[in-house]
């Protein structure tokens, strides 16, 4: 393993601190307005450790342990009709279609982070004069044809067009520059450091990469495997042998939905190398949430991990090509996510924050965050404000949150709490026993979101690096960024140009049940220092393309580390979960309203997707209209 200076370690990079504004280059780009103070803090721009920063989950935190911090709140005098926990996308459109019932009302939205858009998080960077856009959480408008009329309707009002992603998004990026999937092996686990071109070990024409014709045994026998894993793989990969003959033909796709993928590679092929097993569990958790040890079979296989020619079932097959034909292209992604949609959100409800309306124009725009709590807007967005606690009263409810180490109450007619569902019973302790209960089981995924800026990409393009499973790594994959072009923002248009690596992560500990899981690895990922992320990045980057050039001591610009332990939104797994009847579902239980209280984001929905957050939000309004 490389020393720490060879990793760059002592490189000058943006990844600490956030990088002030006068870095910026000249133009109009993120240019502040004439009232912004070019010096004041920005978040977007600041890296090093994001999403779950210092600074915002620790009220939260000595809350769930029972410490008293409502002694000596102070109250605001401040009467609202609507207060809104949360400033993610639920509670800002939570805020969006209450204004639209009531045009007068007054609102405040508190939000625990130092940025509003909760899991929508932008990431901003500038590398010698040209500004980087990335995303740090909430990605894509997944399958936008699929949305209910409610979160259509939305983003029609919020002027997005989806059929304009069809221009702006490079289909041809990948393919062009021949950039394909592969696997990195690392030396301390797989005895040398190799990295293996091998676009058939990963469904690769999902994101549009270049797939490559391969012969899969002579790249196979390039991986730094066992002649076991190699021969187990082998088959796994290409040989067509019917293993669930037994079954029966109708029965199949019900079969595999029944038992993990982990599972039907062992007992029903028969691979038998732990070698293997091992190199294939993290293939499905930047998609899922989950290893193979816990993911349906059917899902894992539909997505692309080997062993469909096992199932001796071609109608699986050709059901997987027909639907992959009827699914919209996965191309709906602004350059920096979901993010672009919590800024028409919050540009919508504080006009002043920006005249334009177009998607274009609040993409480049540099907001004045200073704008966003003034007491002469109908709409305030308090930031760095943890409510802990929410009351019903006579009048509607009091809510009290922390700031600055200073409790203080405020009071509205109503209260909409588009947080995690599971720290509700917290802030309303005096909820029935079963609704307290039910929302204890919404246990969200931890996620790790690193953007890595390179200065250039010559590297990647000659090692044809565009997706890479990173089996051992702290990440279980990186990628090289969606190419989305905007009018007055450019995607990467040569190798000389910076470009944003995205490198993802879902925690797991293998063996235990979903729920157990997402907990270990929620206390692992809370424990893990940005450093050690950091060295990681680069030791992993530096084992992938370092035959190729890469140098990551000059060739990196800067890293952001978005940590979310509390992430994804927990969806039912049929291997885990019972099936429920209408209405008894533990998210359905739990967003029960409470007085004058209603509970929205995508937990209360079980999906973990923008539109989910946005139907919630329209459901929990009109419980307290």
């Amino acid at each position: 393993m490389a020393n720490d200076r060879d990793l760059g370690l002592h490189a000058d990079i943006s990844r600490r601190d956030f990088i002030q504004a006068s870095a910026l280059g000249t133009g109009a780009f993120l240019a502040p307005s004439a009232k912004a103070n070019v010096s004041s803090n920005y978040p977007p721009m600041k890296t090093g450790l994001r999403g779950s920063h210092v600074g915002s989950f620790e009220n939260a935190h000595a809350l769930v342990t029972g410490q008293d911090l409502l002694r000596g709140a102070a109250n605001t005098n401040e009467e609202y009709d609507l207060i809104v926990v949360g400033a993610g996308i639920s509670g800002l459109s939570a805020a969006y279609f209450y204004r639209q019932e009531h045009p007068d009302a007054r609102i405040l939205i508190l939000d625990n982070h130092d940025d509003f858009g909760g899991h929508a998080k932008r990431n901003e960077f500038n590398v010698d004069g040209k500004p980087v856009l990335g995303y740090g959480g909430s990605q894509s408008l997944e399958s936008p044809g699929d949305y209910s009329p409610v979160a259509i309707k939305l983003l029609t009002e919020l002027s997005v067009d989806t059929d304009f992603f069809y221009d702006a998004f490079d289909q041809d990026f990948y393919k062009r520059h021949k950039l394909t999937s592969g696997v990195y092996f690392d030396k301390a686990t797989y005895g040398r450091e190799e990295f293996v071109a091998a676009p058939f070990m990963l469904d690769a024409p999902l994101m549009g990469f270049d797939p490559r014709e391969q012969d899969a045994k002579e790249v196979i026998d390039k991986m730094p495997l066992s002649d076991a894993s190699k021969r187990e793989l082998i088959s796994l990969i290409t040989q067509s042998e019917d293993k669930l003959a037994d079954v029966g033909l109708t029965d199949v796709p019900d079969y595999l939905s029944g038992k993990s993928y982990e599972a039907f590679i062992t007992d029903d092929v028969g691979i038998q190398s732990q070698e293997l097993i091992k190199l294939l569990r993290r293939y499905s958790t930047g998609y899922f949430g989950g290893g193979t040890d816990q993911i349906p079979a059917l899902y894992a296989l539909g997505f692309g991990l080997p062993g469909i020619k096992k199932t001796g079932v071609w109608g699986v097959e050709w059901l997987k090509t027909m639907a992959s034909s009827m699914v919209e292209p996965y191309i709906f992604h602004f350059p920096d996510g979901n993010a672009s949609i919590a800024r028409l959100l919050v540009r919508s409800l504080i006009p002043e924050l920006s005249s334009s309306r177009k998607p274009s124009d609040v993409l480049l725009k540099r907001f004045d965050y200073n704008l966003l709590d003034q007491s002469n807007h109908a709409v305030r967005i308090r930031l760095e404000s943890t409510a802990v606690r929410v009351n019903n009263i006579d009048s509607g409810v009091e809510v009290f949150y922390r700031t600055a180490g200073q409790t203080h109450r405020v009071s509205a007619k109503k209260s909409i709490l588009a947080c995690y569902n599971a720290m509700v019973p917290f802030l309303c302790p005096d909820l029935p026993r079963g609704q307290r209960a039910a929302l204890s089981e919404l246990v969200k995924i931890p996620l790790v979101y690193t953007n890595v800026v390179l200065r250039n990409w010559h590297a990647l393009k000659k090692a044809h690096a565009g997706f890479v499973y990173t089996p051992s790594s702290f990440h279980s994959y990186f990628m090289v960024d969606f190419p989305v072009s905007f009018p007055g923002y450019q995607f990467s248009e040569s190798p000389d140009d910076p470009l944003v690596l995205h490198f993802s992560e879902a925690l797991i500990e293998p063996g235990l049940p979903p729920r157990a899981q997402s907990r270990a690895g929620r206390g692992r990922l809370l424990a893990t220092p940005f450093t050690t992320i950091e060295r990681d990045v680069r030791q992993t980057l530096a084992g992938t393309l370092g035959a190729h050039g890469f140098d990551p001591g000059s060739d990196i610009a800067a890293i952001t580390v978005n940590r979310w332990p509390h992430g994804y939104a927990y969806t039912y797994n049929p291997l885990f979960d019972s099936e429920y009847d209408e209405g008894e579902a533990p998210h359905e239980r739990g967003r029960i309203p409470f007085g004058n209280i209603a509970i929205a984001n995508s937990d209360a929905g079980a999906r973990a997707y923008l539109d989910e957050a946005i139907d919630q939000a329209h459901r929990a309004v009109s419980e307290v209209a």
